[in-house]
């Protein structure tokens, strides 16, 4: 994995993947507040340090990793899974050659 972003470019596009997984009511989705809740807790502000937010954003990262080669693997495998088996014709057409003809019309 290359290094790290800023968490802010992380948290979108965790969300973004999370929306692609989840369809179009992903903001109710109990991972979705789970991810935002996780993010407000580990900020950093003026009162406290947290030690914990480069190891949040690390987890963060790799769970975003996770889910683009998820969504990625899907698609690959829609489009090259094979259909079932193929007639000879069919197949014979695919690699650009015609079956020959046999004689009395059965072909």
């Amino acid at each position: 994995m290359a290094a790290l972003g800023a968490p802010l470019r992380t948290l979108r596009a965790l969300l973004r993947e999370l929306r692609h997984a989840t369809g179009r009511h992903y903001r109710d989705s109990p991972a979705y507040r789970h991810v935002l809740a996780a993010f407000r807790a580990h900020r950093v502000t003026s009162e406290k340090l947290c030690r914990a937010q480069q190891e949040l954003h690390f987890q963060a990262a790799t769970y975003l990793c996770l889910l683009r080669s998820v969504r990625e693997h899907e698609a690959l495998h829609r489009e090259y899974h094979g259909k079932g088996e193929r007639s000879p014709e069919e197949v014979a057409g695919l690699v650009g050659f015609r079956l020959p003809q046999q004689p009395g019309g059965k072909g």
